[in-house]
């Protein structure tokens, strides 16, 4: 019926009506404040629900199944579905007992920021479209360098996660590599180009691999490097090659948090005029951290450096970010040229990142670390790795095998036979007190537990430890 009324320029005069007339209708400020009372609720509540939504809560989705409204839905039942059907079958991800994918929590300076940033729904490309944004970045940028002790003249460029900060890097070290060699690839793209050699460790992560292909560097022309037992790359292993060259290391394995030998890299890759990248997704921040000092030595020598502020500085999803030594090296690949695009005054984001309009996603890392400081963001990757370490030693005491080294907040664990591994993960997710991931190690079935929520007690830790053996003896893992 509904065909028999298309391309009547009447049918659209009335839909149009209808949908002003819909949008009229809502009270932006009853919505808005019914909608942060919604949030406020679910914040408020999530440390004592179960971390993986129930049963009746995953049936509940089936509410959005429904067809493309005809006449538009007010707001307000729009958003009373979104957070009746979907808040339920949520994972607790920013309460304090879930240790999945290296997930962190939101803090609060963080999660306010963005619901300011989202109503200013800026474009952080250039200047001229938000002053306010260029002038944030500007500022989160030298915070982290500090931060982090990454040379002086590094510049950040903000993305959407590791994956495309990596992607970002690599495309900057191709570039650079490549122009060195006498070849422009921005201009004649990699057709004819001299030949560039990647290098990684064995345990180099998955986006990494994904990353280099999207630059159109390949997934399977790596020349992998041996690991040791805790997945570092071994540097004595390292080819004797030349020509334009990128070598990956990788700040925190992602099974175990181990550390590859930055130093020993570097001096390769100096020898041989080579780029040398950091995949630091989550391990990056252990810069903050001195402490850790040994684990990070020789690091702040690389070229490029990703990682992640949606993991552990705890910002909301969709905040990547890329550190290059040179920011010339980002303007190389990225730069964009129109009519319409004057140079402006600042720090032009959209001449340094892949994408061209992109949200103020350094607004909440600019957020987070005001409110943090220095001493507060080592102490959190400082508390959070000792809670890593508790737990490990606990289910080491307890008769698990605990595979790893726990230098981070990592823990690697394993039962005696690969079926009872399984199903304490399942018991473990079921359960419901907290919630850990399945992985593969040595061709093994293993668990993982990442700790990286900021929110995480000495409490959430006792409580997760007593699920854990309790599901354990469950299952005949333990005795």
């Amino acid at each position: 019926m509904l065909e028999l009324f298309r391309g009547q320029s009447w049918y659209f005069e009335i839909g149009l009506a209808t949908a002003a007339y819909v949008l009229q209708m809502t009270d932006t400020d009853v919505l808005l404040d019914d909608t942060a009372r919604r949030a406020r609720r679910y914040v408020s509540s999530i440390g004592g629900r179960a971390v993986a939504p129930s049963a009746e809560a995953l049936d509940a989705l089936s509410r959005f199944e429904e067809p493309l409204p005809v006449v538009g839905r007010s707001a307000e039942e729009t958003i009373a579905l979104l957070d009746d059907a979907g808040s339920p079958a949520t994972l607790a991800s920013t309460g304090g007992r879930y240790f999945g994918f290296v997930n962190g929590a939101t803090l609060p300076s963080a999660l306010a920021a963005s619901w300011l940033v989202s109503s200013w729904d800026q474009n952080a490309a250039l200047p001229v479209m938000s002053p306010a944004a260029a002038k944030i970045s500007d500022v989160a940028r030298r915070w982290l360098v500090e931060a982090l002790g990454l040379p002086s003249s590094t510049e950040a460029a903000f993305v959407t996660g590791a994956t495309v900060a990596n992607a970002t890097c690599l495309a900057a070290a191709r570039d650079r590599q490549l122009a060195a060699a006498g070849w422009d690839v921005p201009r004649d793209g990699l057709f004819g180009a001299p030949e560039l050699t990647v290098v990684a460790g064995a345990q180099a992560h998955s986006t990494l691999l994904k990353s280099l292909s999207m630059v159109g560097l390949g997934r399977e022309r790596v020349i992998r490097v041996p690991a040791d037992d805790q997945g570092r790359l071994i540097a004595s292993e390292l080819p004797d090659i030349d020509g334009p060259v990128v070598v990956c290391a990788q700040a925190g394995e992602v099974n175990t948090g181990a550390f590859d030998p930055f130093s020993d890299i570097v001096e390769w890759a100096r020898e041989r005029s080579a780029w040398v990248h950091v995949d630091g997704a989550f391990g990056l921040w252990a810069m903050s951290d001195l402490s850790r000092a040994h684990l990070v030595e020789g690091l702040a020598h690389a070229d490029s450096w990703a990682t992640d502020g949606h993991k552990w500085l705890n910002v909301t999803y969709d905040c990547g970010i890329a550190f290059v030594r040179d920011g010339d090296d980002l303007r190389r690949s990225f730069a964009s040229v129109a009519g319409y695009l004057p140079p402006d005054g600042g720090y032009e984001a959209m001449h340094h990142t892949p994408q061209s309009s992109q949200r103020a996603r350094q607004v909440e890392v600019w957020a987070a670390l005001r409110t943090l400081g220095v001493d507060g963001l080592a102490a959190l990757v400082t508390s959070l790795s000792d809670h890593a370490v508790r737990i490990g030693s606990a289910l080491d005491d307890a008769g698990l095998t605990v595979l790893n080294d726990v230098v981070l907040n990592q823990v690697l664990v394993r039962a005696d036979h690969d079926d009872a591994t399984v199903e304490l993960i399942a018991a473990i997710q079921a359960d419901g007190t907290c919630w850990c991931g399945p992985t593969s190690w040595a061709g093994r079935p293993a668990m993982r537990v990442s700790v990286s929520g900021w929110v995480t007690t000495s409490d959430d830790i006792t409580q997760s430890i007593d699920a854990m053996l309790r599901c354990a003896r469950q299952v005949g893992a333990i005795d």
